[in-house]
């Protein structure tokens, strides 16, 4: 099988390796696409992302779907959870399996990721795929998860005013959730003009280049409920503290680069705003994504900018570096004879 591996910073390198074998409780899985992350951007550049290190040659990928190789489940279509908790410890026994310290989380640490043609993976994360999401916008239900998570930790119901910080692909993809649930995104910001009209048709009633943040009108003078900062900068999140009403929520979902998120303080307290962070997303969060998508509810598909095949790894990884598009989506299996 042929499997992509990140060797160093920079440093990918295809290779061609045994296959893939399952073990016990395992399903083999015939990866069909994946979806490149920002995070597989930290992972790209900076050789590691937070406070993980790259230790040995690592295969990225942590958004995908297949189709199952082998066994009683052999030929079916399947997105997988690409978060293994030990379900063991206090914090799994607490309900809170996605803060697992001992998780294991595809394409991050010494857990390889999807960028192959085929892998092994626990049964119990497979989540069958109607027929009606093509597999190039499956690779982002993993994502709509993150985003369906983050909106509950930010409270959203139905008439709730929102914005976005940040119009990425998990951004638009809280656009698009924002509407499914009722919400209103008042405003999303990106300095990027593709996104900043992706998010316009997305939902959002406005979306601006941060520099013109200041002059959007919010709700009452006020400010919104709730706002997700989504870009991962210190910049985002000062535009969504001035947005937000007192007494509102912000949640913080972007990754930022070197590991650190500052603000200031005074101005946080002085609202007496709650902030929260949004880390990956729950068990429940991936089936709930693929009924919103199977309902039509979001729009998946106009959030694909580019698809390639595995052998042209450098082009997808231009694209993702580049942020010229949307979403990227390999697909390993245009690769396999």
């Amino acid at each position: 099988m042929k499997a992509l591996r990140l060797h160093g910073v920079g440093d990918l390198r295809l290779h061609e390796e045994p296959d893939a074998c399952a073990g016990e409780g395992e399903l083999l899985i015939d990866v069909t696409a994946v979806g490149l992350c920002g995070s597989d951007r930290h992972w790209l550049v900076e050789g590691g992302i937070g406070d993980a290190a790259l230790e040995q040659p690592l295969v990225l990928g942590h958004e995908f779907v297949g189709v199952v190789a082998s066994g009683r489940r052999s030929g079916e279509r399947v997105a997988l959870d690409p978060a293994v908790p030990c379900g063991r410890c206090a914090v799994c026994a607490a309900g809170l399996s996605h803060l697992c310290p001992e998780m294991r989380f595809a394409g991050h640490g010494r857990t390889d990721g999807a960028l192959r043609t085929r892998l092994a993976w626990p049964e119990r994360l497979a989540h069958p795929l109607p027929d009606g999401i093509p597999d190039a916008e499956a690779a982002l239900l993993e994502p709509l998860g993150v985003a369906l998570h983050a909106l509950d930790l930010g409270h959203v119901r139905d008439g709730t005013t929102a914005g976005v910080f940040g119009c990425g692909p998990i951004g638009l993809l809280l656009v698009q959730a924002l509407s499914a649930c009722a919400a209103e995104t008042v405003v999303a910001t990106d300095p990027l003009s593709h996104r900043r009209a992706a998010a316009e048709a997305s939902g959002a009633a406005r979306a601006v280049d941060p520099d013109a943040v200041a002059g959007v009108s919010l709700p009452g003078g006020l400010g919104v409920d709730v706002a997700f900062e989504a870009a991962g900068t210190d910049e985002a999140l000062a535009d969504a503290v001035a947005a937000v009403r007192p007494g509102g929520r912000i949640v913080l979902v972007g990754i930022p680069d070197g590991d650190r998120t500052s603000f200031a303080a005074s101005a946080v307290r002085r609202k007496g705003l709650t902030l929260l962070l949004c880390r990956r997303m729950e068990a429940e969060d991936l089936p709930r994504a693929v009924e919103l998508a199977a309902a039509g509810r979001v729009d998946l598909g106009g959030l694909v900018g580019e698809r390639h095949p595995l052998s042209a790894w450098e082009q997808a990884f231009a694209a993702l570096v580049e942020q010229r598009t949307l979403k990227v989506v390999v697909e390993p299996q245009q690769d396999v004879a």
